[in-house]
């Protein structure tokens, strides 16, 4: 008992044992629903999380198939890539969290600014209609090629050598995750605008891996309770997403822990442009739909 009340003195694991009792509420509001999960949906969740843990993301990647393989009215997508991904997301902070330096108080802060921002954004996000949702993420889906274009050509800022910031900074860097969390409930991935948030703070990019996967571990089972609320998300879908998500995730960490992924980046450049502007193309027929009645 001493041990373990030593061991959560430790604000690190204090905080990943906030993240567990968080992600075991989750899990039982889950255990509710007796719908199971889609075959289809294991295997996208498998592939796009495995990507996620080797740095290309899972929000973008998961859009596109969905839209090509019809999986998920574009309506609920947000609420699906949300519920779905909050899992395999847990475990990648599992993972990373406890063994890369980071100033506490910066970690601290920006978490709770990225839930507050994903409840917020999921609210409003929840409740809009389809057309919305598809100008929403037609232009995320832009803003996430355009980073992964950046990534690959290397234009990301350098960064410093700090853990943290204090200050001012501090100030810029709370602020900045409010509005990604907030991004978040349209599909827009936290990881690479935070990185690049991070690294302009003069922080170093390394450090960024536990604020960034640690915000979106957090915000992301806060953000979905708004989804599953609004009825807004495909159980079955999601369910697939976390079951398949999580071995890949597990696999991309211990076994593979890196694969040369220039090529695949480009291509899911090429996917995801295509993607959105699909999306954006099928919200400019709708209104065209509904004025014509």
């Amino acid at each position: 008992m001493t041990s373990l009340l030593a061991g959560l003195a430790n604000p690190i694991n204090a905080l990943l044992a906030a993240l567990v009792a968080l992600t075991g509420g989750y899990v039982v509001g889950w255990s509710r629903f007796e719908n199971g999960p889609t075959l289809g949906a294991m295997g996208v969740g498998w592939i796009t999380n495995f990507l996620d843990q080797l740095g290309i993301g899972s929000f973008a990647t998961t859009t596109s198939l969905f839209r090509a393989f019809k999986m998920v009215p574009d309506r609920i997508i947000p609420g699906t890539l949300n519920v779905g991904h909050t899992l395999p997301t847990v475990v990648e902070a599992l993972v990373t969290v406890a063994i890369i330096p980071v100033d506490t108080l910066t970690l601290f802060s920006m978490i709770a600014a990225s839930v507050l921002g994903a409840w917020l954004g999921a609210g409003i996000v929840a409740k809009w209609p389809k057309r919305y949702v598809q100008i929403g993420m037609g232009c995320a889906l832009l803003v996430a090629a355009t980073l992964f274009f950046m990534s690959a050509m290397q234009l990301f800022p350098g960064g410093g050598t700090a853990l943290g910031v204090r200050g001012i900074k501090l100030v810029v860097a709370i602020g900045g995750n409010f509005i990604l969390g907030a991004l978040m409930s349209l599909g827009i991935g936290l990881y690479a605008p935070c990185m690049i948030l991070i690294s302009l703070l003069g922080m170093s990019p390394r450090s960024a891996y536990p604020i960034m996967m640690g915000s979106c571990a957090f915000l992301m089972p806060v953000g979905s309770v708004k989804f599953i609320k609004e009825r807004a998300y495909s159980l079955p879908v999601a369910m697939g997403l976390a079951i398949g998500g999580i071995p890949g995730v597990l696999i991309a960490a211990y076994i593979i822990k890196s694969i040369p992924i220039e090529y695949v980046r480009w291509l899911v450049i090429v996917v995801v442009v295509y993607t959105a502007l699909t999306m954006l193309y099928s919200a400019m027929t709708e209104k065209q739909s509904a004025s014509a009645q």
